[in-house]
């Protein structure tokens, strides 16, 4: 029953969209048969919602215009409504669709005003190049862990490899699934992160959902005092946060005499931080120049060894001469 009960909500979203739905698709998107969406169709009916039936190649399901109480928004919520949903495809995969439809939902509950407000406030989101985005995360491993989070139930983790496969037992990455306590779930930069405590090790952890396959349990956990009391600089400066470097046109890494935890904080997203010891770590980050990465490394404003590429290296001494050129040009305009 409550099986069916979700189905029919599904249906009813799907059908409020406005368009027109063939069987077979309808049939798709429910996960279920076309003798089995058909039945669904005449349970709205009979619940009173106006289903209209087109006939053809070219037919299907449409629900008809009708009128439903008016959700009690004002002005900011329907600002805040309209953007989450038309920004979240952005960091989830498969949410567009999805969000075109709740936002058609939306429009049929709001008050006149509040619709046209709502209607006249549509987004194009263009990337900058400052952008370090990461691929949006599969909504189904994102609802697996905020549940265990909102329940407090133990996750069974393993750590997958950049290009997202599970290592195998030979491979030298290949660990273990962890027994974790997931406590928080964290956007930054455009990824998600957990917050867990890592039963294994006995120590706290901070990971990129996108690079875990779990499995949920059952099991419960009482909650934990934070190593910090501040969990957003406790997120930013764990450096070892499963992080791969975003792919780019340029590539390359520097020594940094500067702690890791220090970097992991100040470093774009898409970008690597390794620990070397307590006053120097290697960051490993992208753009689209070699002069694009060179001028961020200079950002921190620490001494900087050992780069790589060697293009990366004459990027940094052309820098230097521009520099000291313009320098030149200053003090010789001081003397005039």
């Amino acid at each position: 029953m409550a099986r069916t009960s979700e189905r029919a909500l599904r249906l009813l979203s799907l059908l409020g969209s406005g368009r027109l739905w063939p069987l077979r698709e309808l049939a798709d998107r429910l996960e279920t048969s076309e003798r089995t969406a058909r039945r669904d169709i005449e349970t709205l009916r009979g619940l009173g919602y106006p289903i209209t039936t087109t006939h053809g190649p070219d037919g299907g399901y449409r629900l008809a215009q009708h009128t439903l109480p008016p959700l009690r928004f004002d002005q900011d919520q329907v600002t805040a409504i309209a953007v989450a949903l038309q920004t979240a495809p952005t960091t989830v995969f498969g949410l567009a669709d999805d969000a075109e439809r709740a936002l058609a939902t939306l429009h049929q509950v709001m008050p006149a005003a509040l619709r046209t407000s709502m209607q006249s406030l549509r987004l194009t989101r263009l990337r900058n190049y400052w952008e370090f985005p990461a691929p949006p995360i599969d909504q189904a491993v994102l609802a697996a862990v905020g549940t265990a989070v909102r329940q407090r139930h133990l996750l069974l983790a393993e750590m997958l490899r950049p290009d997202g496969a599970r290592p195998e037992p030979a491979d030298p990455d290949f660990r273990q699934a962890r027994r974790v306590e997931p406590h928080h779930l964290v956007v930054w930069a455009g990824r998600w992160y957990v917050v867990a405590f890592d039963l294994s090790d006995h120590r706290w952890l901070v990971h990129r959902v996108d690079r875990l396959h779990v499995r949920p349990t059952a099991q419960r956990f009482e909650a934990r005092v934070l190593p910090g009391p501040d969990l957003a600089h406790f997120v930013m400066s764990t450096y070892d946060r499963g992080d791969t470097a975003a792919a780019w046109q340029c590539t390359g890494s520097a020594r940094l005499t500067l702690p890791a935890q220090v970097v992991a904080r100040w470093a774009p997203g898409g970008s690597v931080v390794e620990h070397l010891d307590d006053e120097h770590c290697r960051l490993t980050l992208g753009a689209w120049s070699w002069a694009g990465i060179a001028g961020i490394l200079a950002t921190f404003d620490t001494e900087i060894t050992d780069l790589h590429p060697a293009e990366l290296i004459e990027a940094c001494r052309h820098l230097r001469r521009r520099w000291a050129a313009l320098d030149d040009a200053v003090s010789f305009g001081a003397q005039e």
